[in-house]
């Protein structure tokens, strides 16, 4: 584990291997896994999980009720909404749970919606605006974010044939109720 001197981390729950560079405050209660990478300019809330091998580029803040899980790539400036209604000294503020599932990537300067769940391997483009649950492999890109096609595990777009997508394993897939299904 390397906490950079600049860094001011309250939390006793930094797994092995993880770096958190200058200028990141994560405090008291965060939970971060294993071989992570937490650079400079970020906040992570007390009530914030992440999970192994996560990383969180520059300017991001993870709020109260945001997991990452395992293998999430989150770009530079993205952001992350803790509470639907904002208003100032918001009396009647709920927090809605985010969750970003196994191998999901958030492009630079995307906007994420409180409440909402980003599936495994989806992909957020760049600036995107996500304002409702993205399926599994899912490529989400503009305002508000629609589905653009779908992901390989390892980041690169499947092939589409006909009416199915073929994945980087020669897995044939289809679409059925927004879902990408194996078939």
């Amino acid at each position: 584990m390397m906490i950079h001197p600049l860094s001011d981390v309250q939390s006793a729950h930094i797994g092995t291997g993880t770096k958190v560079w200058q200028f990141a405050i994560v405090l008291k209660g965060a939970v971060i896994g294993q071989d992570c990478n937490i650079n400079c300019h970020t906040l992570i809330e007390s009530n914030a999980v992440i999970g192994d091998r996560v990383t969180v580029k520059p300017g991001v803040f993870i709020w109260d009720g945001v997991i990452l899980e395992d293998d999430v790539m989150v770009g530079p400036n993205a952001t992350f909404t803790n509470d639907k209604w904002p208003k100032s000294k918001n009396a009647s503020y709920t927090q809605l749970p985010t969750k970003v599932k196994r191998g999901a990537s958030i492009g630079a300067n995307a906007t994420i919606l409180c409440g909402i769940e980003i599936g495994d391997f989806a992909m957020i483009g760049a600036g995107a605006v996500v304002t409702k649950n993205v399926p599994s492999r899912a490529l989400m890109v503009g305002s508000p974010a629609k589905i653009a096609g779908w992901m390989n595990e390892d980041g690169t777009k499947m092939q589409q044939q006909g009416d199915h997508f073929v994945d980087n394993k020669g897995n044939k897939w289809s679409v059925i109720d927004s879902e990408l299904k194996k078939l």
